[in-house]
């Protein structure tokens, strides 16, 4: 998987999230069973956990993807795609992996599964941000 293809899947990811908990509140608000200024901002939410979790992952994927971005985007012009392509594809794979295991559940185990795909990528990003040093 090329970096690339990889930041656009990262970007599909995050929007699929953001679908994930932002489409189910468009029929509530239709029906009037909900305002449409109802969410919470920082208010207690009275959304279903599962929705909950889902807004978590999203905002999860939002705090990484500029620095996967600015990885990608910096291999491209100093023409070092193959220092981000060759580990691009575990980067996504633990960022899915880790919304996937993020709307599953809280459970001690889920939580540091989610910790250890979460690591995972930093660990690899701050790889790729010295490969690329070089």
């Amino acid at each position: 998987m090329t970096g690339i293809t990889a930041l656009l899947l990262y970007v599909i990811w995050t929007i699929i999230l953001a679908l994930s908990y932002a489409g189910p509140r468009v029929p509530q608000v239709l029906a009037g069973s909900k305002s449409a200024n109802h969410w919470e901002r920082g208010k207690a939410s009275d959304d279903a956990p599962l929705l909950q979790r889902a807004k978590s992952a999203h905002l999860n994927s939002l705090e990484n993807l500029p620095l996967f971005a600015a990885l990608v985007l910096i291999a491209a012009v100093t023409q070092q795609n193959a220092v981000v392509d060759s580990l691009a594809g575990i980067v996504i794979a633990a960022r899915v992996g880790q919304g996937i295991v993020h709307m599953i559940g809280t459970s001690f185990i889920l939580v540091l599964l989610r910790a250890t795909l979460f690591l995972t990528q930093l660990a690899i990003m701050l790889y790729l941000a010295f490969a690329l040093m070089g």
